[in-house]
Formats: C-alpha cells, sequence, structure tokens
C-alpha cells in the first residue's frame, strides 16, 4: 500500500478496552495489519495468556469482545504485519494503565481500567484568565524526594500531597503560586540502553546513569505514570511496576489537592516523538502509519529522540486529541505544555484547541514553540501561549559564558533598548520583532528543567564558579554572595512586573544549584560540577533540598512578596499597552524606568542593571509608598518616598502613589 493511502483509514468508534453491556470490548486502530490477537494473562508475570481472534472492518479498526467485565484484567494485543517475520506483542495504545517489566527494552502489559470510578467530591476545573497565572514548573518526584521535604512517602504522588511538612505542596501553599506544570506525568520508558556496550546495533555513549528521569520518552498517552507510585521506591530492574494500578488513584488525589487549595494544573506532554527504545507500541503495530520515516523508510529524528510521530495521519491526530480530552475529562486537568511543539501539525494544533475549549474554554494551552524551527508568532495566531525565549535570552542571556544578557550590562543578539522596553508590555507583534497577537500568549521565564538553573547562570556568568570547576564546599556555592543576590533579585523583579504568564522553575525561587552528586554508581566524569542537563539524575543533583531554600531565605522571602504583588494589583497583568510608559533614557539603556496605572492605581517602577553606576530620579507628583526595595518585595510598605529617589546599582523598586 502506498503511504498516502494510508491517511484514508479514519474511524470514530470508541478504541481502546472497555465494558458494554455485560461484556468487555477491546478495540486497536492497526490498518496493514494481517492478523491481530488479543491476549489476556491470569498474572502480570505471565509471559503467555488466553488468546482471541480479533477481526476488523474496512476502517483499520480490529475488534473482539468478551463476556463480563474485566477490569483489572491484564492484556496485550499480538500483532502480525506484512514483512514482518515475527508477531509482535504489543500494549494498548489507548490504555488507561499499565504494567512495566523494567529492563532496557521496557516491555508492557495493558490493564483494563474502571473510568468514573472515584469520588471528586464536587472538584472542577480551574478557570482563570491566562494573564493571572504564576506557574511553577516542577518535577513531582524532585519535590519530596530529598529528606529535607519531611515527607512520609518521599517522591511520590502520595507524599506531594502530605500535610504537615516541609516540602510538596505545603512549600508550594506558601510560596503562593496558582498554578504548578508538572514534568511528564504520562507513562515513560524510565531506563535507557546499557552505557558503553552494543546493544541491538545501539551503543549508549551518553548516559552513564542508563535512566530517563524527567519522562520525556511517553510511551502511554493515556496513564499515569507509576515511577511517582508504588509507596516511593525507586524502579527496581527486572522487576513488575504499575500492576496494581494505584497511579491511577493517586494521581487524581494529587490534582483534588491542588485544587482545593485554588492551585490548577498543567501537564508537560510530549506528542512529537515516542519512547524511543520500546518494544510492543506504536512502532510494532504500523510504524509506516504512525511514524515519519524518509525516502529509505527509516525513522526521522528531527525531536532528536530518535522518531517523529506523523502527528497529520488522521488517527495519529485523533489519538493525540483522545487523549489530551481524557486527562482532562478524567483527571481535571488545567492545561497541558507541549513538548517541542513545531513538530506537531498545525491541522492538529487548531483541533486540540478547538475540541478542549469545548470541554474548558480556559483551558491552559502552551506551547515550546521550536525544534525543527521556531514560531511562536504561529502559536499566537492559533490561540496557544509560548514559552518566550526572546524575553530569557535579552534579559537573562542565551549562555552565561559568551551569551549573556540585560542584567549583565550586555546586548545578546539583536537586542537593545527598545526590546527591552517590549518584554515589559508583552512581547506584542505591535513592537518591531514581537511575537505575540496578546500579551497572555508570552510565557516570561528564566529557568525551566533546560540549561543551568537561574542560580547557576548568575553564578557563572558573574566568575563565580567556573565551567569545568569542581564543587566541593555545595554549602558554600549555595550561600548567596551580596552580588549573587542582587542580580537574582532584579531578574525576579524584571519577571513580576512584565505583562504576560509569569513562570518559575522550582528552586528558582532560593537560588537552586545543580551540583552533579557523586551518590552514584554511574561512572559520571563531571561528579562535582555544575549540571545544565540533569535529565537522567534521580538523585541529590535533582531534588529540591529545602535547607538549601532556608539558607537563602531572603529571595526566598523576596520571591514571595513579588507574588503577592502581582496577584494584589492587576496593573502588573492586566495594564494596557497604552497604560505602560516609559521614561526614554536611552543614553543609559541598562536603566529602565516607567509609570503603569490601571483603574485609578498608579506605580512608578525603576530597573538598573547597571553594576557600578547609581541614578537619581525624578518622581511624579505626589507621595509614593515603596512597594519593593533592595531590601525586599511585597504589599507591604517600606516607607513613603516623593519629589526623587535614588537607585542603588543592580537595583530595582516598585512605588505605589499614595
Amino acid at each position: 500500500m502506498h503511504k498516502k493511502d494510508l491517511d484514508k483509514f479514519y474511524s470514530s468508534k470508541r478504541l481502546g478496552s472497555f465494558s458494554e453491556n455485560g461484556k468487555t470490548i477491546f478495540r486497536l486502530f492497526a490498518p496493514q495489519a494481517e492478523r491481530v490477537l488479543l491476549i489476556i494473562y491470569a498474572k502480570v508475570e505471565n509471559s503467555s495468556g488466553k488468546k482471541f481472534k480479533m477481526i476488523h472492518d474496512n476502517d483499520g479498526v480490529w475488534e473482539t469482545s468478551i463476556d463480563g467485565n474485566l477490569h483489572g484484567s491484564f492484556y496485550s494485543y499480538q500483532v502480525k504485519n506484512k514483512n514482518q517475520k515475527d508477531e509482535a506483542v504489543c500494549i494498548d495504545p489507548y490504555a488507561k494503565a499499565v504494567a512495566t517489566f523494567n529492563n532496557y527494552l521496557n516491555p508492557r502489559k495493558s490493564i483494563v481500567i474502571k473510568d468514573d470510578n472515584y469520588d471528586w467530591e464536587g472538584d472542577h476545573w480551574i478557570q482563570r484568565d491566562w494573564r493571572d497565572l504564576i506557574i511553577y514548573e516542577m518535577h513531582l518526584r524532585d519535590i519530596t524526594a530529598h529528606p529535607s521535604s519531611g515527607a512520609k512517602f518521599p517522591g511520590t504522588y502520595k507524599g506531594l500531597i502530605e500535610k504537615e511538612i516541609t516540602g510538596g505542596i505545603e512549600y508550594i501553599k506558601n510560596l503562593g503560586v496558582n498554578t504548578v506544570e508538572f514534568l511528564p506525568i504520562q507513562e515513560f520508558g524510565n531506563i535507557e540502553i546499557p552505557f558503553n556496550k552494543n546493544f541491538f546495533g545501539r551503543k549508549n555513549t551518553w548516559n552513564p546513569y542508563e535512566t530517563n528521569h524527567w519522562g520525556y520518552m511517553t510511551a502511554a498517552f493515556f496513564a499515569p505514570d507509576s515511577y511517582y507510585s508504588d509507596g516511593g521506591k525507586s524502579i527496581k530492574w527486572k522487576s513488575w511496576s504499575g500492576q496494581k494500578a494505584n497511579q491511577i488513584k493517586e494521581f487524581k488525589d494529587v490534582v483534588k489537592a491542588f485544587h482545593k487549595n485554588g492551585i490548577a494544573v498543567i501537564m508537560d506532554i510530549v506528542y512529537n516523538h515516542f519512547s524511543e527504545y520500546e518494544i510492543g507500541n506504536l512502532r510494532e503495530i504500523d510504524k509506516e502509519y504512525y511514524f515519519r520515516t524518509d525516502s529509505h523508510g527509516k525513522l526521522t529524528s528531527k525531536s532528536f529522540t530518535g522518531n517523529d510521530l506523523k502527528t497529520e495521519r488522521p488517527m495519529m491526530r485523533r489519538l493525540i486529541v483522545d487523549s489530551i480530552l481524557y486527562w482532562m475529562n478524567e483527571y481535571h486537568i488545567d492545561g497541558f505544555r507541549f513538548d517541542i511543539a513545531i513538530l506537531i501539525d498545525w491541522q492538529t494544533i487548531e483541533e486540540i484547541a478547538a475540541e478542549a475549549q469545548k470541554i474548558n474554554p480556559n483551558v491552559i494551552l502552551i506551547a515550546e514553540p521550536w525544534g525543527n524551527g521556531h514560531d511562536p508568532a504561529g502559536f499566537s495566531l492559533r490561540g496557544f501561549s509560548s514559552w518566550n525565549d526572546q524575553t530569557r535570552n535579552g534579559i537573562k542571556g542565551e549562555n552565561p559564558f559568551e551569551g549573556k544578557g540585560w542584567l549583565f550590562e550586555n546586548w545578546f543578539g539583536n537586542n537593545d533598548y527598545n526590546r527591552i522596553k517590549s518584554y515589559i508590555q508583552g512581547t506584542l507583534i505591535k513592537d518591531r520583532h514581537g511575537l505575540f497577537q496578546k500579551k497572555e500568549h508570552s510565557v516570561n521565564y528564566f529557568e525551566s528543567h533546560d540549561g543551568y538553573t537561574l542560580g547557576d547562570f548568575i553564578r557563572l556568568a558573574l566568575g563565580d564558579v567556573e565551567k569545568e570547576q569542581i564543587i566541593d564546599d555545595t554549602i558554600k556555592n549555595i550561600t548567596l554572595t551580596p552580588l549573587q543576590l542582587k542580580v537574582n533579585k532584579l531578574a525576579a523583579l524584571f519577571l513580576f512586573v512584565s505583562q504576560g504568564i509569569v513562570m518559575i522553575h522550582s528552586g528558582q525561587e532560593f537560588a537552586r544549584s545543580k551540583v552533579i552528586s557523586g551518590n552514584t554508581k554511574a561512572k559520571d566524569p563531571n561528579i562535582g560540577k555544575l549540571d545544565h542537563n540533569s535529565y537522567e539524575k534521580d538523585n541529590e543533583t535533582n531534588y529540591i533540598n529545602y535547607e538549601h531554600a532556608e539558607i537563602n531565605k531572603e529571595l526566598l522571602n523576596y520571591y514571595g512578596g513579588l507574588i503577592q504583588l502581582r496577584e494584589t494589583y492587576e496593573a502588573f497583568r492586566r495594564a494596557d499597552y497604552n497604560e505602560i510608559k516609559f521614561y526614554e533614557n536611552t543614553s543609559d539603556p541598562f536603566w529602565l524606568s516607567f509609570e503603569l496605572n490601571l483603574k485609578g492605581e498608579y506605580f512608578f517602577v525603576t530597573l538598573n542593571a547597571y553594576h557600578k553606576k547609581e541614578f537619581t530620579v525624578n518622581l511624579p507628583e505626589g507621595k509614593w509608598e515603596i512597594l519593593v526595595n533592595e531590601e525586599g518585595a511585597g504589599i507591604k510598605s517600606f516607607g513613603l518616598v516623593e519629589n526623587e529617589l535614588k537607585i542603588q546599582s543592580i537595583c530595582g523598586y516598585v512605588l505605589r502613589k499614595v
């Protein structure tokens, strides 16, 4: 069959396993399969089970039904494709839970699940204007894995929502953010191939840990990952995990707990590629249908992960949309961040928005708008927000060595004074080089899971730590110097007085440092150095250490005050473009001052990034209370000022007219 002919296959039938009229129905879309058998296993560890013949319709859907409700049963599909010697045993792409045998190839079994079997206690989606979002990006395991969190079930769904502990939801509530964004929660490939050994024609020369901790290798689009369940135990080699499907209830408990505290939940999701080393999944069901291939039939890898999903296929598109709607309906998820979203075709992006907004008009849709290209403006035209790398690179810089930004008295790339002003106003298309139709399409951030933490970026950029330096004293390293503290504060203030969505990464609020931990069996030659890509490390490199938060409590309190300021005064998130009046200051472009007003409330903001220059500014007429200065931030006054204000180097002020 010609590749283009595959696009003719489409079905609206319900797929997966489900109970109906006293029977359990199984349906799989496999348009080129010559034969499909259903296998039901008596136990998860069984290698063989009872087989049932499946029949197919003209739309490529294979189906069979079995008397009774088989909830809790383990099953697989045995698929025979043309030009395939052996019949592959595959999980159901629509499986609501899976059990995994933990080895290099991650063989899995699907589990028959009963939906709508949870007491939500009246819970519903959080309806929040995007302009009001303050997002806390976090890894579910990292937030309570360290002993300093005090969690009884560290690193788990349960541990995250424990009460009366230092870390987890209690810490997040006290910080004051109103939205959390979880790194991947969908079932993913935790284990990578053996280090420095040939394995099925591949050799892993890059990951001595042989793990994938962050989770950007999705294996089941409808199933929550058991990595964060099973009582907090780490994944055990050659053992089964997830077979009790406890992860379903436990993740629902997490969402419900956050909602009870007024905190929305966003999932980071990966629909551009699939788990690279999986066996028995989409690749074996139908590689030609589900994946992009070159003229030689080889998988493309514009995602740099070994494969790219062919999202433009009608039933691949349907799988993506069905998955998103399932998480919204079944788990009450408030929004999604799409990994390497540029690899998802525009029609799919548009259908995602249209269908998700039918369920929740305020559903949060965030694109990572780069990968094989860069098009934040294209996502904005389709109603998506995007991570704003212009603000990130213009203010912080692209790298802390030869690519520093405004914070360090430097222009990165084509940045200048006017572009810095544009970032304050939302990086709108009405400005030269602007990106967005609306300011709420700009997700402003200086730190994410990728790259150095903001704290480490500043340590490196100031020359306090060298790139290849071994950190012998982690306490000395984490403890901010007066200069480091000033730069961290100024960065935070710029972020929180800029129009658009605010995102911070977990630990940014205390200048978290990722020192590569020696607590590992992996032969990592970089132990002791600062890490900029910790995706593979399930140890103290990634874990949130709340003792470090206490050490840098002044910065932690400053972030808390800025969050309170932004949530209290709408002007910092809802002021119109024309309600922000800049003081023309082109002779000193690393000093920026502006007034803004909204609904009769007037504010004056000044930001001085010069490291050795101080200024005196003439204030507008009247008395002004100081809400932010070099000491702290919040909604309580640090005193009154009128006529003029002296501005120290690397410092920012926010004044409110009284």
